[in-house]
């Protein structure tokens, strides 16, 4: 299992979805007994958001930050899935999209912890005892002897001292 290649899988996902979201919201809306005005314009931002999490897999996947935001949109989905819930508990549309975005969920997590693993914490989530975390950008490959390269001194500035 490729956790990147899982990540830009779940780009695709999220692309697709939200072409669907877009396309389809009246039809979406209607099913999930939300057809007003607010029900079809927050269908239509949260098409837009998983369009632009899709894009952002795309470009880059093994990110983990960006599958975290995935799941970050998934818990929107879920509450405002709840709210549907609340006013109509025997929809049965809600509950199937609402397990549905629970799967995606799971999903998600799995694949950004995968990636937390394999390219160091970008969202951590306890540290063992003893163990430290790796000192550079949690969502970088690089080798661990790859030199840091640092921009020369503008001429005419003094040096600042770094307290770091």
């Amino acid at each position: 299992m490729d956790p990147k290649r899982l990540s830009f899988h779940l780009g695709l996902f999220s692309v697709a979805l939200g072409v669907a979201e877009l396309a389809a919201t009246r039809r979406i809306a209607r099913a999930l007994g939300q057809d007003g005005r607010v029900g079809r314009t927050t269908l239509r931002a949260f098409g837009a958001r998983e369009m632009l999490a899709g894009a952002g897999l795309f470009s880059a996947p093994a990110h983990s930050t960006l599958v975290w935001g995935r799941v970050a949109g998934d818990a929107l989905d879920l509450a405002a899935l709840g709210l549907a819930a609340r006013r109509a508990p025997h929809r049965r549309a809600i509950w199937c999209a609402a397990a549905f975005v629970a799967g995606a969920t799971v999903l998600d997590i799995f694949v950004a912890r995968a990636l937390d693993r394999r390219t160091g914490r970008a969202l951590p989530v306890g540290k063992a005892a003893g163990a430290s975390l790796p000192r550079r950008h949690p969502t970088t490959i690089e080798p661990e002897d790859m030199p840091l390269v640092q921009a020369p001194q503008v001429p005419g500035q003094r040096k600042q001292k770094h307290t770091g």
